[in-house]
């Protein structure tokens, strides 16, 4: 794994991970989630290693300040963790996916596919839906969020909001809550709201109803979708939540939905099983011979 570097048109460097380099065809730029990076995310490491050892080069695109980790103290367990990134701009999601899309090409692989895990599924989906451009390939969107339906049901949610609001109020946006954010990350206050007020990562609202569904619509490539069977985070059946999501595209026969038996959101202990269904993937969808 070495350090990667891309500047965004608003002139912030934004920097990744990559494994492999740019003598490949192929190449996954693979998005992160909220509060995650390549650091202390093993399903990301996992998948970049896998690819690269069979000639597909990865790239993790961290977003704003994502790459760097930031120690803290769990007081619940009493000990230090680590956090991929605590201050997220929710409003240039897809700006910051642009960047890495656009730093791929300009490395000259042949073809692109573009990954996300997470809220990272919603960014890509943002920049799919949206786009002009074709140079992308092929996605794989995996574990996205029913955000409306993840504020109804994560821990210390009302709390943090309650806080958030005054902080902000206050001038304090800037300042990191004092417990764990949805009950495993810190956040700045600024951050929180951002994301709660994050329209254009609403899409995928297959439980709350609260979102659009027009991006999905207006994803041109064909893809995956990739769930495990224990994703607390889509309800009681994350396979028929991924299917919707499919049959909101406008060509469903032509993508696939895959539902890894026992894993949950952050595929634990199963990683290595996440980076082979990736992988899978990308060769059903014979990319890589093209």
């Amino acid at each position: 794994m070495d350090i990667i570097k891309a500047v965004t048109k608003r002139g912030l460097e934004l920097r990744g991970a990559i494994y492999g380099d740019d003598t490949n065809d192929t190449v996954l730029v693979m998005m992160t989630g909220i509060c995650s990076n390549v650091f202390q995310n093993d399903l990301l490491d996992a998948t970049g290693k896998l690819l690269n050892k069979n000639g597909i080069t990865v790239i993790i695109g961290h977003a704003s300040d994502s790459f760097s980790c930031f120690a803290y103290t769990d007081w619940s367990i009493k000990k230090q963790r680590h956090a991929g990134v605590f201050n997220d701009d929710f409003s240039v999601v897809y700006e910051d996916v642009e960047t890495w899309v656009l730093k791929a090409k300009e490395m000259g692989f042949k073809h692109i596919i573009l990954g996300g895990h997470s809220l990272g599924s919603n960014k890509i989906i943002n920049y799919l839906g949206n786009t002009k451009d074709d140079y992308v390939d092929y996605f794989i969107v995996s574990c996205p969020i029913d955000i409306m339906h993840w504020w109804r049901v994560m821990p210390n949610i009302d709390k943090c909001t309650e806080m958030t609001k005054q902080w902000i109020k206050e001038g304090r946006g800037d300042d990191i809550l004092p417990f764990m954010f949805g009950g495993f990350s810190p956040m700045t206050a600024n951050a929180v709201m951002g994301f709660h007020n994050a329209e254009n990562l609403k899409n995928c609202p297959v439980i709350s109803g609260q979102g659009e569904t027009q991006s999905l619509h207006n994803i041109k490539p064909a893809g995956s979708f990739i769930i495990g069977s224990k994703d607390s985070m889509t309800g009681r059946k994350p396979k028929a939540f991924m299917e919707q999501l499919n049959q909101w595209t406008s060509h469903p026969e032509k993508n696939q939905v895959i539902e890894v038996e026992g894993a949950s959101h952050i595929f634990y202990g199963k990683h290595d099983i996440y980076a082979q269904t990736v992988f899978d993937c990308i060769k059903t969808a014979s990319v890589v011979s093209k």
